[in-house]
């Protein structure tokens, strides 16, 4: 028998039945996905100084470099997306690591400039869909009130995967090279889909509804599983199905972009070029940067789980998913860019390393908060598919990012300036487009007006 919260009397709301066993493994394993996902991103920022070397390329081609795997990166997240309500969901995220492994391959031996390039291109298609696949199948498993913290679990695994990744592969960068650093992440992405198609299930959401009435018959291992789905999906106010154009100029889907767009701003250079500026912006020994380069991925990590457990407190409260979602999420975003304009206006030392770290991490808290707004508008089979495009707007930021940075770094007069006047215009911009977004997010109007809508053409 399911496990619930509490027990209701006759007459009374009845309360959700607590997640089910299942639902936390899928948790835990799109946890490791998105560690790996971003182990990868960050290899060739520790990694970037030999790499630059080894290729005998500027700083501008660099930053190209970490562009290009941007360029097919909303391709693949639209394209998957769509194929969400087509497709088997758990044989699209194991499909995308095949792909992620097929990628790396070469790049363990000494490749050229133009194959490092089409490597990371390839490999952005692939990655592009990877964290709406994995936010929408956790909001499958859980109902509306519940999802924000294991989709903030999940993302915090954006964080993980390079806190976990710059010790390891850093050594291993030190004692072999940056090609077996690829090595070990074929490795750990080929146990990862071993395990995935082992342990993980489709979600209630995902199963017809033939399959879901009969039980413990539908899934392995599932009645708790299934017996939460259908009631958490009776229970909550589910979002009707209304056309694409109307969803994609919804304001709080337009909000949420926004936010989105300059929270990734900062993650990308978080990982492609903020190990370079400890070294050459602030002189920093290679030692010391191993140790740096964690602290903002370990807080972000925690903040994540942190604003996932505050909305799901505040919106079981009764609180308006407006401030939940929007406040909580737009807050966390300018936060981040003040901290980020503030640290290239004070000197080297332990205070500009609390605003390097605030800048770095706080941003990346809000993801999960924001794409749980999603789930509060947007019907489940449309999810998948408003969740790639999305991805695909807000992957923009990654190609102009490192573009913008590695423009500002070779063309100053000195590295430092460089550095300075790249990340001063981040931060202006993430504090305005941050407060910019808190107008639009606003779900309960929103879903008000999209069921209003589609009523008024049915």
């Amino acid at each position: 028998m399911t496990p619930t919260a509490s027990t209701s009397s006759p007459g009374t709301k009845t309360s959700r039945p607590a997640a089910s066993r299942r639902a936390w493994i899928v948790t835990l394993l799109l946890l490791a996905f998105m560690v790996l996902n971003f182990a990868d991103k960050a290899v060739l920022g520790f990694a970037g100084v030999q790499i630059i070397e080894d290729l005998g390329i500027t700083p501008q081609q660099f930053g190209l470099v970490q562009s290009a795997f941007f360029w097919l990166f909303a391709v693949g997240a639209i394209l998957v997306g769509a194929l969400t309500s087509r497709i088997n969901i758990r044989w699209l995220v194991a499909a995308l690591m095949v792909i992620w492994i097929l990628t790396m391959i070469p790049l363990l031996w000494q490749v050229g400039f133009v194959a490092l390039l089409l490597c990371r291109v390839v490999l952005g298609f692939a990655e592009g869909p990877a964290y709406a696949l994995a936010t929408h199948i956790v909001h499958a498993w859980f109902p509306p009130e519940r999802r924000g913290l294991p989709a903030s679990i999940v993302t915090s695994g954006a964080s993980m995967g390079p806190l976990i990744a710059a010790p390891v592969l850093s050594w291993v960068i030190v004692t072999w090279s940056w090609h077996a650093a690829f090595g070990v992440l074929i490795l750990a992405g080929a146990l990862w889909l071993a395990a995935w198609l082992t342990l993980s299930r489709d979600a209630p959401e995902h199963l017809p509804a033939a399959a879901v009435a009969e039980g413990p018959q539908a899934v392995a291992e599932g009645p708790q599983a299934v017996a939460e789905g259908p009631q958490a999906v009776a229970q909550a106010p589910v979002p009707a199905p209304a056309p694409l154009r109307v969803l994609l100029t919804t304001g709080t889907v337009v909000g949420i972009g926004l936010l989105t767009f300059f929270a990734y701003w900062s993650t990308t250079l978080k990982v492609s070029w903020l190990p370079l500026y400890l070294s050459q912006g602030l002189g920093y020994d290679a030692i010391a940067v191993g140790r740096l380069i964690t602290v903002p991925y370990a807080v972000a990590a925690a903040a994540a789980i942190g604003a996932g457990l505050l909305s799901n407190r505040l919106t079981a409260r009764g609180v308006s998913r407006r401030i939940t979602r929007g406040y909580l999420a737009a807050g966390l975003v300018v936060a981040s860019g003040v901290s980020m304009y503030l640290f290239t206006t004070i000197d080297q030392g332990p205070l500009q390393m609390v605003f390097v770290t605030l800048a770095f991490s706080l941003n990346s808290a809000a993801y999960a908060v924001a794409f749980t707004a999603i789930g509060d508008v947007v019907a489940p089979k449309q999810r998948g598919a408003i969740l790639g495009w999305l991805v695909a707007f807000y992957s923009m930021a990654g190609v102009l990012a490192p573009l913008l940075l590695g423009h500002f770094v070779g063309a100053a007069a000195d590295t430092a300036t460089g550095y300075g006047q790249g990340f001063a215009l981040t931060g202006l911009l993430m504090t305005v487009g941050g407060a910019l977004a808190v107008l639009l997010v606003r779900p309960e109007r929103d879903l008000a007006k999209i069921r209003a809508r589609v009523e008024v053409v049915a």
